[in-house]
């Protein structure tokens, strides 16, 4: 507005002065509307731009190849112990064999000073040096022969044969189990598994049709031994719920796992949430522990809850670390003495913390939300016509009043020293999930994810319960797939 335009409004009388007074005041509070949007949007993107994996749930990989600054601080506390290997430890070096299997003795015939001849001469010592080494790699063939016998009544009798000769020709359960061991475990693409079995095993180009038929019959003859696993994960005492996006048939799909100490049991559905949960069958009459990351469709069934303590502490660094707010650190610190305490118990022998104790942690990790909820009071709702709905909180103090909601949950771990304080255990056994889809790429079908989540599943449960993952796959294909006892969940 120039001078002349006032002057006009000035002149015209008090109804112009008043309209355009009104009519400034209301783009000028429009335009603070727009800045205090611009202000929380800058803050919002701040925020996300200052995120990785140390003060998130980003995954490491998403941190790049640049190192975050700050530099990480590890929260965990320095050990007294120095490094390498520790008093007492047992070496881990080659030791000579007691029973060689090939031996070659290396004579000395002439004398390497004068010349004179030994030959005939019985030496003073032998001296002893071994080699390790692999055979060249041969396939070993076993004909079955079956005989055919006609008894004098007429009825032809034919010797049955072992249920790894169903076939005029086949490969054999070690072989088989290589190939899955090498795709499926060690998650490499149709090409190089083929090209490792050639290479090793000198057993030709498998084709990717052989591979992944290799895989759907290991899968099938698992069967099995996936219902016992997800019948030993539903009865579980504790367990850990988790879930990750992956991709088959061209679509995302979602991959749920149920960890247990003993156990692992995966199921692959089209959605991510309570439908999915509901197909799978566990949560909807799940009498156990469950942990997981206070997702709200966890939080729906009516079991009893254990929050992750990884995830709150991410929050609670990226809090103190970006917005420097002091109850962060406060809580911080607090949860890990909790967890000390909680880890010297369970090595005492412990099955809680006593009950003074926990109660004391219980009360100061309610005054430390406290503090969090003064620091980040609730918003004024805006001006203008009331909206519905809740007013929009901080990330701050929403986290302040999960503690002080939820703080049976976050503490289950000091009240049950056999409930974790987090639930890597479940993040582990994802992670590699996550690396398949790495290293080889998506599913081209919802079967072929279903396949992997069953065989993975499998192997999973059996290293957990001291099998080799190549002595289980093997034990698959010579049909007698491992089992785990229904005690060990």
């Amino acid at each position: 507005m120039t001078r002349e335009d006032a002057l006009a409004i000035f002149r015209a009388g008090e109804d112009a002065a008043v309209g355009a007074l009104l009519d400034l005041d209301a783009r000028l509070s429009e335009a603070l509307r727009a800045l205090d949007a611009l202000g929380q949007r800058i803050s919002q993107l701040e925020s996300r731009a200052a995120k990785d994996s140390h003060n998130s749930s980003k995954p490491p990989s998403s941190d790049g190849l640049a190192k975050p600054k700050p530099k990480p601080k590890s929260l965990r506390a320095p050990s007294q112990r120095k490094t390498g290997g520790q008093p007492g430890h047992e070496g881990r070096t080659l030791r000579m064999a007691a029973a060689p299997d090939t031996t070659v003795v290396h004579r000395v015939d002439r004398c390497g000073g004068c010349g004179a001849s030994l030959a005939a001469q019985a030496p003073d010592r032998i001296e002893r040096r071994q080699v390790i080494d692999v055979p060249e790699p041969k396939l070993e063939v076993t004909e079955h022969q079956g005989e055919i016998k006609t008894c004098g009544c007429g009825c032809v009798n034919r010797a049955p044969f072992p249920p790894e000769a169903a076939a005029p020709v086949q490969y054999g359960p070690r072989i088989l189990a290589a190939a899955a061991y090498l795709k499926d475990y060690q998650l490499l693409p149709f090409g190089r598994a083929a090209e490792i079995m050639r290479d090793l095993f000198a057993c030709g180009t498998l084709s990717q049709g052989t591979l992944a038929n290799i895989s759907a019959a290991c899968a099938a003859r698992l069967k099995p031994a996936e219902e016992a696993i997800r019948a030993q994960a539903a009865a579980a005492s504790v367990a850990g719920f988790d879930e990750t996006g992956m991709r088959a048939a061209g679509s995302l799909h979602w991959l749920h796992v149920v960890s247990t100490r003993a156990l692992t049991w995966y199921f692959a559905h089209k959605k991510r949430g309570r439908e999915a949960m509901d197909a799978a069958g566990i949560l909807p009459n799940f009498a156990g522990r469950a942990v997981h990351d206070f997702w709200d469709p966890y939080l729906r069934y009516g079991c009893r809850h254990a929050f992750c303590n990884a995830h709150l502490l991410r929050e609670l660094i990226f809090i103190w670390e970006e917005q420097g707010q002091p109850w962060a650190k406060a809580m911080i610190g607090h949860l890990l003495a909790i967890k000390a305490a909680a880890d010297a118990a369970r090595a005492a022998g412990w099955a809680a913390l006593p009950r003074a104790l926990a109660s004391k942690f219980r009360k100061r990790c309610l005054q430390i939300a406290g503090q969090g909820c003064r620091q980040n009071p609730v918003p004024d709702p805006p001006a203008g016509a009331r909206r519905r709905g809740r007013v929009k909180k901080t990330k701050a103090r929403n986290l302040a009043e999960r503690f002080r909601g939820h703080v049976r949950q976050i503490l289950a771990f000091m009240y049950d020293l056999t409930i974790p304080f987090d639930n890597n255990l479940a993040e582990r056994d994802l992670r590699m999930m996550k690396l398949r889809a790495k290293i080889s790429g998506t599913f081209r079908s919802l079967d072929a994810l279903s396949d992997f989540c069953r065989i993975r599943g499998y192997v999973s449960t059996a290293r957990k319960n001291g099998l080799t993952a190549l002595e289980a796959l093997r034990r698959a294909f010579a049909g007698d797939p491992f089992v785990p006892k229904s005690n060990t969940s």
